[in-house]
């Protein structure tokens, strides 16, 4: 196994791991303000699944790039090093922007939440605002497809 593979495999972790996290720790703060709205207001329900889910969308944006670039059969022995920091780098960029986005994204959710679950009718302007952390994670997935279209 070469240096390169390893840093592709790397970088492949990096990018399941910290958004596959990022999504998990988003989608369980839009549940916990979930539970805490439904004792307020349970009749809204559907509106407060849809923002709690939301944040998970980072996690398969980092399993689409992952597998995107290791469908690709690039990975070998026969493979350069700038390939291998290339997959790095992409790596580095969807794994770290889907988890920030997502841990974000859970903020402006969980606020929210809280918010409908008062009685406030804001459903639709948090969807608009939780979009804009999302603009940032498929940023970075456009970034990793167009780098792993350049190996």
């Amino acid at each position: 196994m070469t240096t390169a593979v390893i840093l592709a495999y790397i970088g492949l972790a990096i990018m399941l791991i910290f958004s596959g996290i990022g999504s998990a720790v988003g989608v369980s703060k839009g549940g916990n303000a979930t539970v805490g709205a439904l004792k307020k207001k349970p009749d809204k329900f559907g509106s407060y699944l849809l923002l709690s889910a939301l944040p998970g969308t980072q996690g398969l944006y980092g399993f689409a790039g992952f597998f995107i670039i290791n469908s690709q059969g690039i990975i070998s022995d026969e493979m350069s090093m700038l390939q291998g920091v290339a997959i790095l780098a992409a790596g580095f960029t969807l794994g770290f922007v889907g988890f920030f986005s997502a841990l974000n994204q859970g903020d402006v959710t969980s606020n929210g939440i809280a918010g409908i679950g008062s009685g406030h009718d804001i459903f639709g302007k948090t969807m608009v605002l939780a979009v804009f952390p999302e603009l940032y994670a498929i940023i970075a997935f456009a970034a990793t497809f167009l780098i792993s279209m350049s190996l």
